[in-house]
């Protein structure tokens, strides 16, 4: 809830720092804070631990750069969908069994309906926008794999903190856009601050969390509900409507991951 409510609330800085440049503040602003917080011994950290947080910090980069870029063009609830192909795709290939291949073909068809819905609605999505989810996508599922193995390598909350540092100065580039907004205007830093709690301080520490106490297909799955919660928050923040065929599509995302989450607990 966290997470999307924040991705919703971005948008609204969207116009005045981009999306990339709001990407960046707000990677900056989190690893500042939990930096602070956390105050990880860098210094003591092996090579292996190393290059763990820097894949991390690399997905952590690239999932959340091309998802705003993807949600400033097309509707958030969407975004998410799509979105969600990662983790479900990541859970068919670890499980290895057809089943979930199965589940993640419903989910396939689900996403399906939105196209469908574009054809014949008067509300066409954008192509553009389309790329940049499924880019994001797979930087979810990447982002899956390396925050598990920070979480095994690296002890407490300082890996997340060393790969959001990591995330932050790889968004540098973008972020520089930001600097001439903020002066001319410094109560976007009010937005910008609620920005990086909402949708990375508080969803990525919870996470990081349950990565260490569940599997990675069960994890990637049990974010079934993010595809609603989304349009919700785009609904009541945005007036982003949804139509029969959009609520079809969510409907079937969401059955397609829990029924991927019932099947994983069996086998556990």
């Amino acid at each position: 809830m966290s997470l999307q409510f924040g991705s919703a609330f971005a948008t609204m800085i969207f116009p005045a720092l981009g999306t990339w440049g709001t990407t960046a503040l707000r990677l900056s602003i989190a690893a500042l804070v939990l930096l602070a917080v956390c105050r990880p011994n860098l210094r003591a950290w092996t090579r292996s631990q190393w290059a763990a947080v820097l894949c991390f910090g690399a997905a952590l980069a690239g999932m959340n750069g091309f998802f705003y870029a993807a949600i400033a063009r097309i509707p958030i609830g969407i975004a998410v969908c799509i979105e969600f192909l990662g983790p479900l795709a990541l859970a068919a290939v670890l499980s290895r069994r057809w089943k979930d291949t199965v589940w993640t073909g419903l989910a396939l068809a689900g996403i399906g309906l939105f196209f469908v819905d574009d054809l014949v609605g008067d509300q066409p999505l954008d192509r553009l926008g389309v790329l940049c989810v499924l880019v994001a996508a797979g930087f979810w599922a990447l982002y899956i794999l390396t925050s598990e193995r920070v979480g095994r390598l690296v002890p407490g909350t300082g890996g997340l903190a060393g790969a959001l540092a990591v995330g932050a100065v790889l968004m540098l580039p973008f972020g520089a856009q930001t600097v001439p907004p903020i002066i001319a205007q410094p109560g976007l830093l009010v937005p910008a601050l609620a920005t990086a709690a909402l949708a990375s301080l508080i969803p990525y520490s919870l996470e990081f969390a349950a990565l260490r106490r569940l599997p990675k297909p069960v994890f990637g799955v049990l974010l079934s509900l993010e595809p609603v919660v989304a349009s919700f928050a785009g609904l009541l923040l945005l007036g982003q409507g949804i139509t029969a065929l959009g609520v079809c599509a969510i409907a079937l995302v969401v059955l397609a991951s829990a029924r991927s989450t019932l099947s994983a607990r069996r086998r556990r």
